[in-house]
């Protein structure tokens, strides 16, 4: 659109130079312009209606963009398989892919005999410890007193650290299915056990049915936490070198092309997989939870910067795949200049090759390039 309306301009400013001599001279018409090959001088009026500006390149610092392409994932510490250490039919389960849990909210209910297995046994183990132990206090004050053999001593103190040993083992066993040892009691036997969220977030995964059968080594759920999403990118080899932790980048989700988020680079792989890429993970400057895991994605990865010799980007021209300013013979005056553009960014674009020590077009130079253009046609 800025190039249409430059090319009208232009073409408002070209009217006026149908009076032009032959010889490219200027003729007496003060509105109109003298405009040869590669030189075009302006009138007082055409100079201000095209508002054209000058100005000196300058030292600017630019940093090269790498365009990438990759998609949402979440950290492993962030998604979390829920299985059983014991097999057991399913008694009750409600959940379904989709809803929110938080840490510690019920998922199911378990059922088996191998549960009212080790609450009887842990109950039975601890009834036995403490007759231990009053034996173990009893021996170990008569062979004080030497009034028993040190074989029968021996054989408590053996009988009472054995026993405290299955108590304990039993008891961390209890703990691994969800049961408070400290709080069972014969009373309290139940045959159905619960499972309990480890962490909050999403159901992504649900592998069970009611009354089915799971296994110690079957998934039942998988849970994802969202809040700490990152990005994952593929960087081709060639480019690879150029990559380093800290560096910034801005990315959109396929999903929604008109949102950009920032992030910066965290990890980078240390070998090339058989695509002959590297994988960047990068770590998003804020929660967006309007991404999921899976999107595609794509962005800049900002490279080093450099300091180097620029002009604003309206001060470049390009034609014909090649690339033109132009320097300012004097105050209305200015003449087409080849050049080899560089990297543009925040406005400006580097000029790779020496430029004289001269003011260059800044501003709607375009519209000098379409009256030489449409010049050279007539």
């Amino acid at each position: 659109m800025r190039r249409i309306l430059y090319f009208f301009a232009a073409a408002a400013l070209f009217c006026s130079c149908k009076g032009t001599s032959e010889n490219g001279q200027k003729p007496a018409d003060s509105t109109a312009a003298a405009i040869t090959e590669t030189q075009v001088t302006l009138s007082r009026v055409q100079y201000r209606h095209a508002g054209i500006e000058v100005g000196k390149p300058e030292q600017q610092l630019l940093h090269r963009t790498l365009s990438v392409t990759g998609t949402i994932d979440v950290p492993p510490e962030h998604v979390h398989a829920v299985s059983f250490p014991m097999g057991g039919y399913i008694r009750s389960a409600k959940l379904i892919p989709g809803m929110h849990l938080v840490k510690g909210q019920l998922m199911a209910q378990l059922e088996d005999q191998a549960f009212i297995q080790l609450q009887q046994d842990y109950l039975m183990a601890r009834a036995k410890l403490t007759f231990d132990k009053a034996d173990f206090e009893r021996q170990q004050t008569l062979s004080e007193t030497q009034s028993n053999s040190e074989r029968v001593h021996q054989q408590a103190v053996a009988q009472f650290e054995s026993q405290q040993i299955l108590v304990r083992a039993l008891a961390e066993k209890l703990r691994l299915i969800g049961i408070n040892p400290d709080r069972l009691t014969g009373a309290s036997i139940s045959r159905t056990v619960n499972i309990y969220a480890p962490i909050s977030g999403y159901i992504s995964k649900v592998n069970i049915t009611q009354g089915k059968y799971i296994a110690p080594t079957d998934v039942l759920f998988e849970i994802v936490d969202p809040s700490r999403l990152h990005a994952d990118f593929i960087v081709f080899e060639n480019d690879a070198a150029d990559l380093r932790v800290g560096q910034q980048l801005s990315f959109a989700a396929a999903a929604a092309p008109d949102r950009r988020f920032n992030a910066r680079i965290e990890y980078i792989t240390h070998n090339i997989n058989e695509s002959r890429a590297v994988e960047v993970h990068c770590d998003l400057e804020r929660p967006a939870p309007e991404l999921l895991p899976g999107n595609f994605i794509s962005g800049e990865i900002r490279l080093e910067g450099r300091k180097a010799l620029a002009i604003p980007d309206e001060g470049v021209v390009k034609w014909q795949g090649k690339h033109y300013i132009f320097m300012a013979v004097d105050s209305h005056t200015f003449r087409l200049q080849p050049v080899t553009a560089g990297i543009s960014m925040g406005g400006f674009t580097e000029i790779k090759d020496t430029v004289p020590a001269q003011s260059v077009v800044t501003k709607n130079a375009y519209v000098l390039l379409t009256m030489l253009k449409n010049k050279a046609e007539d």
